[in-house]
């Protein structure tokens, strides 16, 4: 199989280099950007993916669950975020979350992802509090919680350094971080995208300061909306920097753009969600600038549709996240979120890989 590909990829020098495992650089990743042979490009990524990772697809029993909608930042790209006077907004106490894990546990949850807005009233013992009520009544579960940018912002509020913000976390239950907050890391299309959040730098700063305590994460791009080829490549590269120093990061989600109630939409900025070409695309580009620094790709399903998913699993993805019950943020723009572990283990029969669950760290729980 290989051997016939490199035959046929011998018009295309940057492919030939990536099947050989050689290291991609920025003027490689924006030439793929732009190739146009897309069945040539996923080839070489699933090619990839299995010699990697084999034939499983992994995917986790997750719940999420956003314990506030309330938010200092009001990024362009959000339908989800409310101000503090708005008739819809909310935040939870830590009673409710405890209630609301209680609930996802008896639904098989082995992880709960919990993400919020930036309130600008709420202290760290807030969230302390969060993650010592799930720890003591449910011990078994991990807690995969506040995205780098979150934990950014709860240094700037409550001046504490961004290391004894997490190592707080940490010492009151928390397990792992989400990949959330990353968006695009370059500065000409964040401050676009991601009004009053931390700047990429930042992001990549205290993910650092994560991973050097031990503290092991997700990582997420944002495609599909108002970006250029360069400002994909510059995001895949950033992360994989990132990942050579640390080996922090335990998966890549590209995130596919959802437009319906974000102001991108509504200034008409944007009128319509990226290609499935262009999906596929950035899934496969991220298999091939990441190849031997991180195993895992995952296809956001909620984001990309389950029919879609399945296609992008041969163009490099390895991992479909997780059931996502109770997905918020993805429902305030309009997508639907609930899925079942049996959902998903159908989904990957179908296309003829071999469906696992695993835990939030990738360990395999269970195949099927």
């Amino acid at each position: 199989m290989q051997n016939m590909l490199e035959e046929l990829i011998g018009e295309s020098r940057v492919l030939e280099r990536a099947i050989a495992g050689e290291e991609l650089n920025m003027n490689d990743g924006i030439e793929l950007m732009n190739y146009d042979n897309i069945y040539m490009i996923g080839a070489v990524a699933d090619a990839i993916r299995q010699k990697l990772v084999g034939n499983k697809i992994t995917f986790t029993a997750s719940s999420y669950l956003n314990y506030t909608n309330v938010c200092a930042a009001s990024c362009q790209i959000c339908a989800f975020y409310r101000k503090e006077n708005d008739d819809d907004a909310y935040t939870l106490t830590p009673e409710q979350i405890e209630s609301r894990v209680s609930n996802a546990k008896k639904m098989g949850a082995t992880e709960m992802h919990i993400v919020g807005g930036f309130h600008p009233k709420l202290s760290l013992d807030y969230y302390e509090s969060m993650m010592r009520i799930i720890k003591k009544n449910h011990p078994e579960l991990k807690i995969k919680a506040f995205t780098a940018a979150e934990i950014f912002f709860f240094s700037k509020l409550t001046k504490n350094s961004v290391k004894e913000v997490l190592s707080r976390l940490k010492d009151s239950g928390l397990d792992s971080l989400p990949g959330g907050g990353a968006e695009l890391f370059h500065p000409e299309i964040r401050k676009k995208i991601a009004r009053g959040k931390c700047s990429g730098q930042e992001w990549l700063d205290t993910m650092e300061q994560a991973h050097n305590i031990g503290i092991k994460s997700n990582a997420t791009m944002l495609y599909g909306h108002i970006e250029k080829p360069e400002h994909i490549v510059d995001h895949l590269l950033k992360i994989r920097n990132l990942q050579k120093k640390t080996g922090g990061f335990l998966t890549l989600i590209p995130l596919k753009f959802s437009l319906e109630n974000t102001e991108l939409e509504q200034n008409n900025m944007l009128t319509q969600e990226c290609s499935s070409i262009y999906d596929l695309k950035v899934i496969a580009l991220s298999r091939l600038m990441l190849s031997n620094f991180l195993k895992n790709i995952s296809v956001y399903w909620v984001a990309d549709g389950k029919k879609l998913a399945q296609v992008a699993l041969s163009y490099g993805g390895n991992d479909l996240v997780g059931t996502a019950f109770s997905e918020e943020v993805y429902r305030a723009a309009g997508k639907t979120t609930n899925s079942s572990l049996l959902d998903l283990v159908n989904l990957v029969k179908e296309i003829k890989r071999e469906p696992a669950q695993r835990d939030t760290f990738f360990n395999i729980l269970r195949t099927f």
